[in-house]
This record gives structure tokens, sequence and C-alpha cells, in this order.
């Protein structure tokens, strides 16, 4: 029997284009790295989401990119040509057993494509900026950018063939998109660039396309939401100020949910807005009637409910749905002291976490709460 105190993580929740989740629970995209290596959907990677999405609300897959000079990770799955159909469908239909809403994130990265991994080494952005490997990154052309935009439309139209109930548009993190929004990394000054009205030309265009999109081949309604990081730290970049900006002006493109990307749910601002509250307070005040998710360092049943008393209309988990499984199924049934929120080196097998994963989670010390096995 589920406690009364988190009785509210179970409401269902109805999005703007309204569909309805059966509860405010979501899985957050994760990047795993776990695709096959011609980029498809690989088994370890539907066995992965299958065992830890039953009973989940929302569940939004790791990044896929539009166009293959838009790649950002090793072995991460694409959104575009014909020969990904299939798996895709096959990850469509693993994410949806358990009765969640099956979310296909949509991005380009940009500046942060690792040049051995995009083509030619091409690595593009909004402007020359120079990477942390010394080189630089070559600026779009009008042209380019245009192509992307219809990218993500393709994009689109792919995840609903594909049975998808909507996409997310990854403009969060610093990927392409927010670094056309970023004052730091969009220096141009033709219509894509100069005041923070005109860099927020590129982000509006994609998401008019992947509407435009949704509206002509989905039959039923889809879901369109948007993730974005709220602050950036260079000088020149995002302030929570600009952000109020870019909420405006996403709320009046009527979007299914806005996706606020924190480390911590809790977290105040560093610049802008009102540093002794909370930013996902704030983010709700200016998002109007677009429900937003929270997510960030959110592990207990009693975190996910102070993001909702925040305002959140729904609570991201990552990393905890990855530890604990069946977290959502154990708040349910009142066994939330059940639920681990530690792991081990020998249970890779016992969660489902395909080997790739697994080898970023113990090799990378403090990311995971990796502990001694207890004692036989």
């Amino acid at each position: 029997m589920t406690n009364a105190k988190f009785a509210k993580l179970f409401d269902t929740v109805q999005l703007n284009d309204g569909i309805t989740l059966q509860n405010r629970i979501v899985l957050a995209p994760m990047t795993h790295s776990s695709s096959n290596e011609d980029l498809s959907v690989s088994d370890a990677e539907l066995s992965y989401y299958e065992r830890r999405t039953g009973k989940l609300g929302l569940a939004i897959t790791a990044v896929a990119h539009v166009m293959p000079g838009g790649i950002g990770f090793q072995n991460q799955f694409a959104a575009f040509g014909e020969k990904n159909l299939p798996g895709l469908t096959k990850l469509a239909t693993s994410l949806k057993k358990g009765g969640a809403k099956a979310v296909l994130q949509i991005f380009h990265a940009g500046i942060q494509g690792p040049r051995a991994l995009v083509p030619n080494g091409d690595v593009v952005g909004p402007s020359a900026i120079e990477l942390q490997d010394g080189s630089q990154s070559r600026e779009l052309s009008n042209e380019e950018i245009e192509s992307i935009i219809l990218d993500f439309g393709r994009a689109t139209e792919l995840a609903i063939r594909a049975g998808f109930d909507g996409v997310e548009i990854h403009g969060a993190n610093g990927y392409l998109i927010q670094q056309f929004f970023s004052g730091w990394s969009n220096r141009r000054e033709d219509k894509w660039g100069g005041s923070v009205e005109q860099r927020l030309t590129f982000p509006l265009a994609v998401v008019d396309e992947v509407q435009r999109a949704a509206s002509e081949h989905a039959k039923m309604p889809f879901i369109v939401g948007y993730r974005f990081s709220p602050e950036e730290p260079q000088e020149e970049g995002l302030t929570m100020d600009h952000t109020f900006a870019l909420l405006k002006a996403l709320a009046a493109k009527n979007l299914s949910y806005l996706h606020v990307s924190l480390m911590e749910y809790n977290s105040k601002p560093r610049r802008g807005g009102d540093l002794e509250r909370t930013r996902l307070e704030q983010i709700v005040e200016v998002s109007g009637n677009v429900p937003v998710i929270g997510v960030g360092g959110i592990h207990t049943p009693e975190q996910a409910v102070e993001a909702i008393e925040l305002g959140a209309a729904m609570v991201a988990l990552g990393r905890e749905l990855i530890v604990e499984p069946d977290w959502v199924q154990k708040v349910e049934a009142g066994q939330e002291d059940d639920i681990a929120v530690t792991l081990t080196a020998d249970d890779q097998n016992r969660l489902v976490i395909p080997d790739q994963l697994w080898g970023m989670i113990i090799g990378l010390p403090g990311w995971f709460p990796v502990v001694e096995a207890a004692a036989e």
C-alpha cells in the first residue's frame, strides 16, 4: 500500500497536447554508449530500457543525433536513415511495455562533437570557437543551418513511424541548440545571432519544424518536449534572465512539457533571477501553463515529493533508476525502505546494464555510488 505522503507521485499528469501520463515519474535521458557499431539500437539497450521502465509515466531515451555531423558520443544511436527504423521501432516498443509514454530525445552536438567521431573531423557550431583540444570549430553557413533544422523534422517523422509517443528537443547541456542561444558560443551578426531575441531564432525554428512534422505525420496527439539548461559558467554565457526570455518564447509554442537540466533539483541561481529561491520554482512560474519536469539528484521518494512541491509537474530519475530499476514499484507498494541507493561491482547482470555503460560506471570514480559487496 502506497505511503500517503508519496501518493502525489502517482497522480496522473495531463500534458499540453492532451496526452495523459499514468504517474509523475520519468526516466531521465542518460547517455549509455551501448548502441551497435553501425549506430543502430542494440539488444543490450533494449533489455536495459525494458528492465527499468515498467510503470513509469514517461520514458525518455538517451540522445539520438539527427545527422551524421551531429554525433556526440561513441556508440550512440541515430535518428536518421531508413536503416535505423527497425531498431528504433523495437526501442519504442520496449519503452512502452509497462504503460510509459515513449519519447525519443533528438539533438545535434555542435561544437561538442568529438572530432574522432564526426565525419571528416568537421566539428561545427554557430561560430568558430576554440575547442578544448586547441583546434577551432567551423562556423555553419546559412544553408547548413537551414538544413539542420530540416533534419530535426525528419528525425521527428522517423520517431513517429517507429511508434514513439513523442520527441524531446535537446536544447540543454551546451549542445548545438543551446550554442545558438548562448552569447558565449554564438558570435554571429546575421539573423541567427546578436541580441537575446535574435539568438532565439534557431531554437524556435527547430521547435517550429518539429511541431510541423508532428502535425503532418502523427495520426494521434504527439508529445513535443524541450530540454534546457538554465545557466552557463562563462561570463558571456546564459544567465537565469536569459532563460526566462527563452521560457516565455517557448511557452507561446504550446509545447507538451519543458524539462530543466539541473545537477540538483533544489539548487539556486548563480546569476540572474532571485538568488534566494530555487531555480525550479522560478522556472515553473515563468513557464506559465506548460508542465515542467524537475530533475537533478533525486534518489528518494521524499526528494521526489519535494521537487513536486517546488512546482514540478513530473520528476525525472536518472542514475537512481539504474541503481534501483524497481523504484516505482517499491514506492507504490509502500516498500520505500527497500530502495537501493548503491550498487556493487558484482551487480551488472542483476541490474541488466550493458557492458559499455557498466565500464563507465565502474571506471569513473564518484559518478555512481559503488560500494563493496557485503560478505556472505
